[in-house]
């Protein structure tokens, strides 16, 4: 690949990283790290988000033999405990061991097929509600009713093992991959872990679990919080003090991320923001109203909210706030690990996941938790909310002001998804700096279905 230098491959005005140039905390490394890469300029096909037989390719080549985010560690705390994870017509159970280590099983009886859990919870067995074939937690055949006319499963004692998935645990999440053959989950997230060291999301809560069924592919969604580039038109209220096209882009090979600066003009406004426009307008603040901080003559917005968040999260990590630069404080730091897990760097808080919406290709699944640290005794996770697919993000209060924001984005899915199936144009265009997180993503899923298919013969 050809890497792009970062000065000419970025918008013209402050760059990200001279802005860190002036923080006033040190900087940490992994914020000074750029990876620019120019991933062409071909178009992406429309097929991609519209055809029934892409969908079918994904199904066999990606969320079969892919490493996906299905839980957090502390979903299942207690031996027995598991949940139900479903992708794309297809189902597992993850399930808390005896010795606290995690297994993984395709959801899927092996007497008659039918699914053996419906809904999370606690099981000291895992037994078909159809006719009664069970399982022991380790996947061992425990009991088969009227055993005497089977005998030929004990013939078969091999075959009647639940089938396992491969599993590893990072940062706290439970990842699956139901290919037994997989490279390890350490392999595949690569310099990820490193760079998430400092931010500790293993030492977080779920403090807020949403999820909405959006009318549009789930990589129509996905794509929609992979650049900053629609900003300008999709939530002009944020111009003032976010710096959407002076985002940097950084690609790796199985994670990608998105840095941008808060508390920073976008340099599409041909007007200069005074620093109190700023932070009036990142509080939201009305026309009529005074805002709750008012910045100095001389003085930053930037360094004055900074602080203003030091103390917000003083409570719950201590002094360790101290020594967190304003970067880590105020700026969207996204990364995507392949294909569709969204972790926020440092107090961001948000994770976004998203899936197809059961077998259907036109719909998809939006996932947002937020992640939150705490001092004392580990708080429960939140129940998840499931909103339905017309109901507004703003119903649910956890998510504070980003619910306004969402509404936005889920505002142009559909009609995207509308437009691409219309259009007689037979491709995308993207760009080549700002949008080379969504182009690496179709780059990376067209790798996985030829290799897939190859491998097929």
């Amino acid at each position: 690949m050809t890497a792009l230098d970062p000065r000419p491959a970025r918008s013209p005005g402050v760059s990200y990283q001279d802005l860190l140039d002036a923080d006033t905390h040190p900087v940490p490394d992994v914020l000074r790290l750029e990876s620019p890469r120019f991933l062409g300029d071909d178009d992406i096909p429309i097929e991609r988000y519209t055809s029934r037989e892409w969908h079918e390719l994904e199904k066999e080549y990606l969320w079969k033999r892919v490493w996906q985010f299905a839980c957090r560690e502390d979903h299942i705390p207690e031996a027995g405990d598991y949940i139900v994870y479903d992708i794309a017509g297809l189902s597992y159970i993850v399930v808390r061991q005896p010795d606290l280590s995690i297994k993984a099983y395709p959801n899927a009886c092996l007497h008659r097929g039918r699914r053996l859990k419906d809904y999370d919870g606690h099981c000291s067995e895992i037994r078909c509600p159809f006719h009664g074939f069970a399982w022991a937690l380790d996947g061992a055949l425990a009991d088969v009713p009227a055993k005497w006319d089977f005998p030929h499963v004990d013939e078969r004692p091999d075959d009647f093992q639940l089938p396992e998935c491969r599993v590893g645990t990072w940062a706290g999440f439970v990842f699956i991959n139901p290919d037994p053959d997989a490279e390890p989950l350490e392999d595949f997230l690569g310099g990820i872990r490193e760079q998430f060291d400092i931010w500790k999301l293993e030492d977080r809560y779920v403090e807020t679990h949403v999820t909405r069924v959006i009318h549009a592919n789930w990589k129509v969604a996905q794509e929609a919080f992979s650049e900053a580039y629609h900003v300008n038109a999709t939530h002009p209220q944020i111009l003032y003090y976010l710096a959407d096209t002076n985002s940097q882009v950084d690609i790796w090979d199985d994670f990608a991320r998105v840095i941008t600066a808060g508390l920073s003009t976008s340099p599409l406004l041909w007007y200069p923001v005074d620093e109190n426009t700023m932070m009036r307008s990142m509080l939201d603040v009305r026309e009529d109203q005074e805002s709750p901080i008012q910045v100095p003559e001389g003085g930053s917005a930037r360094a004055i909210a900074s602080q203003a968040s030091r103390e917000r999260w003083r409570p719950a990590v201590g002094d360790r706030v101290d020594t967190m630069s304003d970067s880590e404080m105020m700026d969207s730091i996204d990364y995507t690990v392949f294909p569709n897990f969204h972790p926020w760097g440092a107090f961001n808080r948000i994770v976004y996941r998203f899936r197809p919406n059961g077998d259907d290709h036109r719909s998809s699944i939006m996932e947002v938790l937020f992640l939150s640290p705490y001092s004392g005794p580990k708080p429960p996770n939140a129940t998840i909310r499931h909103l339905a697919h017309d109901e507004p993000f703003t119903n649910e209060p956890g998510l504070g002001m980003l619910a306004k924001v969402f509404e936005q984005d889920v505002f142009n899915m559909s009609k995207v998804q509308l437009g691409l199936e219309t259009t007689r144009k037979p491709g995308i265009t993207l760009a080549n700096y700002q949008e080379a997180k969504v182009r690496w993503l179709h780059q990376r899923l067209g790798e996985f279905i030829d290799e897939g298919r190859k491998a097929a013969g």
